[in-house]
């Protein structure tokens, strides 16, 4: 039986993977700053007395160590951990107030992705050496291959989540713990539903968790979901900046935080 920690997960990409993954009979730790929606959750996954479940803030080290560290002792071993939890405000950093959100926003999804692979390298390494396949799955976001106007720390935290994982990736490859780095476009979720613009090659959830949880146990390298976005993202990268800034300054904007709009 597989064992799978996911954080971000009372909704959205994690809720999703939840479900596959529980589907397939996998015992999970689920995290989330929701109880009554990781409560939520776990009734509606089959065998929900397999799981486990931990409420708290991944931007809280120590509580997120402490869970993983009770979900590696709970049982034998753990195959994927994914660090999903992730937010998303729109800011500008002409408004001094919008400091703090870049904070939250790194610290969420930047941080605590370090945190939540930090307590389990050590297990997953002695796993790996015994012959168990062995995955560290960070979500990123197409958001993070070129900056957005408007999004800089939504954009600013993906890409350095990509790049932290690809750092990381290869640290780890002589152990035999692999990384995988997943980039969904735009997933059809509680997150993207607030964007008040259109959103290309949109995807339901619960499509895009099959394809991730596949590409997972594929151990693929990096992976942008659905591919769609993998052939718009490798042409952005391709255009020079003269020309990336003349498409891209008159960009819609989501949302900031403080005022709630553009």
């Amino acid at each position: 039986m597989k064992r799978i920690f996911i954080t971000g997960a009372s909704s959205g990409i994690g809720a999703a993977l939840a479900q596959q993954y529980a589907e397939q009979g996998a015992q999970l730790g689920l995290v989330a700053r929701r109880q009554p929606q990781l409560q939520q959750l776990l009734a509606s996954l089959p065998h929900p007395e397999r799981h486990r479940l931990y409420a708290l803030d991944v931007t809280d080290h120590a509580a997120l160590t402490a869970a993983a560290e009770d979900f590696i002792a709970a049982g034998d071993g753990v195959d994927v951990v994914i660090a999903n939890a992730g937010i998303s405000h729109g800011t500008l950093t002409e408004h001094a107030e919008d400091q703090q959100v870049f904070e939250q926003v790194f610290a969420t999804n930047v941080m605590a992705a370090v945190a939540t692979f930090t307590p389990f390298i050590a297990s997953m390494k002695r796993q790996a050496q015994a012959g168990r396949d062995c995955r560290l799955v960070g979500i990123g976001s197409v958001a993070g291959i070129r900056g957005l106007p408007g999004g800089g720390a939504y954009s600013g935290s993906k890409a350095a989540l990509i790049s932290y994982c690809e750092s990381l990736r290869v640290e780890l490859r002589a152990s035999g713990v692999k990384v995988v780095t997943i980039v969904p476009g735009y997933i059809d979720t509680p997150m993207t539903q607030v964007n008040r613009y259109k959103m290309p090659f949109l995807m339901p959830v619960r499509q895009f968790a099959g394809k991730a949880v596949a590409a997972i146990d594929a151990g693929s390298s990096y992976r942008v979901i659905p591919w769609q976005m993998g052939v718009v993202a490798k042409l952005l990268r391709l255009l020079p900046n003269w020309l990336y800034d003349m498409v891209f300054a008159k960009a819609p904007h989501k949302a900031r935080k403080h005022q709630g709009h553009p």
